[in-house]
């Protein structure tokens, strides 16, 4: 598989700055996970129920999942530059909104837009990363962006738990604040120039992509996914108390946060599919191993590794997403980004159901998922070239 030429020139690509992509990698998720802690509050402001204020979580992830499947090729076609800058301004907004709202239905409304615009943002911010570096550390780019997104679900709680504390208003003006700046410093990528095709969804249809995304869908279904059922079993075979399993599935994000830079470092020492197959058998085996584990010391410490796994099977694969289609970088990324969302929210309907029959047996179900979604990544190895 050939490497994907940058657009810009490698100079550009030594000297534009990243830490605007790494800041904006943590806007998306953060925006996600932070309502959670805050159901209390946003209930009683809105005088409502538990469980309308909780379907603000799918309300912000649903548009954002399913607008990934064209908002990449959209955003290359109108030019990366002008699309992310729009999109950091609607952000903006549409959180500024959810902040004055003063009724639920109109915090709803303003969550579902928050979410559509940033499917315009992180596929885009991905693609103009791998853009601005240099092919030689593109791995290591890519792992890091997957590190801070990772640390944006886990820290969002601890975030919008100290701001909520304040006033629950705090949690949607800061990152509209945020977003103000960061639209300044948008990726470079202008529209086409006249007499140059333009992205279209069909570039998107190949074989190295349905690969990609049939690997991420079963990595995420069987180990990003399986938070909701390493809190079950604890909570079922151990009984844990809740603050006990936030801990307990706390090692997960912070091992992913802390191992994503490293993972990336491995691609490009190693490259993308030796190390996505050691992270798939690896985080397959450890999964499957949950359901085993005598006791709530020794599952921790197994579901930590699994986070480490999972920087293994993330890391090439994102990479790998913005290689296959070089004339389509933002497409071929978004449509991944939807891939692994749809994984992750399919696991619950996936494993529940074999869990209740036999606990042990979901896990194992699981893990043998994660270990075959190797199998798509195996087609994608680099042709070995005679020297010269």
């Amino acid at each position: 598989m050939s490497q994907a030429p940058a657009t810009g020139a490698a100079a550009e690509a030594d000297t534009t700055p990243t830490l605007p992509f790494y800041i904006g990698a943590f806007l998306g998720p953060f925006g996600g996970g932070v309502v959670a802690v805050l159901i209390p509050q946003l209930r009683d402001a809105f005088d409502t129920t538990t469980g309308v204020i909780a379907a603000a979580v799918p309300v912000y992830l649903v548009p954002f999942a399913i607008l990934q499947l064209i908002s990449g090729t959209l955003g290359e076609r109108w030019g990366r530059r002008r699309t992310v800058r729009t999109a950091y301004g609607a952000y903006a907004l549409t959180s500024a909104a959810a902040a004055v709202a003063t009724g639920v239905a109109t915090f709803m409304v303003a969550r579902a837009l928050a979410g559509a615009a940033n499917a315009f943002l992180t596929p885009l911010l991905l693609a103009g990363l791998a853009d601005a570096t240099p092919a030689r550390r593109l791995g290591r780019s890519v792992g890091t962006f997957a590190s801070v997104q990772t640390a944006a679900i886990a820290f969002a709680p601890l975030c919008g738990g100290l701001l909520g504390a304040i006033d629950w208003r705090l949690v949607f003006l800061v990152p509209a604040i945020v977003a103000i700046a960061l639209a300044t410093m948008p990726p470079s990528g202008e529209p086409r120039a006249e007499g140059q095709k333009p992205p279209v969804l069909r570039s998107l249809v190949t074989r190295k992509v349905v690969l990609v995304c049939a690997a991420i869908f079963a990595a995420s279904a069987s180990i990003v996914g399986l938070s909701f059922l390493v809190a079950l079993h604890v909570a079922d075979h151990f009984g844990v108390g809740s603050i006990a399993r936030g801990f307990v599935l706390a090692g997960f994000g912070l091992a992913g946060m802390l191992a994503g830079r490293a993972a990336g470092r491995a691609v490009d020492r190693f490259d993308r599919v030796p190390v996505a197959i050691v992270g798939c058998l690896g985080s397959g085996a450890l999964v499957a191993l949950l359901g085993l584990a005598p006791d709530v010391a020794i599952l921790t410490v197994l579901w930590t590794a699994c986070g480490i796994g999972m920087a293994l099977v993330l890391a090439p694969l994102n990479t790998l997403s913005v290689e296959i289609v070089p004339e389509n970088r933002g497409g071929a990324a978004s449509v991944v980004s939807a891939f692994r969302i749809g994984g992750t929210a399919a696991a619950p309907l996936l494993w529940l159901p074999v869990y209740h029959v036999t606990p042990w047996l979901g896990f194992a179900g699981a893990g043998a998922l994660a270990a075959a979604s190797a199998l798509p990544v195996l087609p994608l190895r680099r042709p070995i070239r005679p020297a010269g």
